[in-house]
């Protein structure tokens, strides 16, 4: 299962009046560790459209753990799976760079459609490729 890491601060706009990150932040910064991830492996997103795919969001989940204030030094990990023969599954976890805390995990399941038809389409080869990458 391919996984990335990679860190963000928290910035000003993102935060509340609570002087914690806004909760519909933590979607944002899930596709921000999708793209990331997708790049890493190789595949940035705009060519998983260009080979006739997208990816069009059915679920999401988010479990908040903690805070993270503006200028806060986070650390998110995704790990890329498959949900059965035409989905995808993101895990994401975010934590404090420093070590002291856990602050937003969950995941996100994506549908793999064809962007001819827009109907769904099974994992091909080359995706079944990426998910077998360590």
């Amino acid at each position: 299962m391919p996984s990335h890491t990679l860190q963000f601060r928290v910035r000003y706009s993102e935060t509340d009046q609570m002087q914690t990150f806004y909760n519909s932040r933590a979607l944002e910064w899930f596709e921000v560790g999708r793209t990331e991830l997708s790049r890493a492996i190789g595949v940035p997103y705009a060519e998983w459209e260009k080979r006739g795919i997208l990816m069009p969001l059915v679920e999401a989940r988010v479990f908040f753990r903690g805070r993270a204030r503006y200028d806060d030094l986070l650390e998110m990990t995704v790990t890329l799976k498959a949900e059965g023969r035409a989905r995808l599954l993101f895990e994401n976890r975010i934590v404090q760079a420093d070590g002291s805390g856990a602050v937003a995990e969950g995941y996100t399941v994506h549908a793999m459609v064809s962007t001819e038809t827009g109907r769904p389409v099974r994992a091909p080869d080359w995706v079944v490729e990426l998910l077998n990458k360590e």
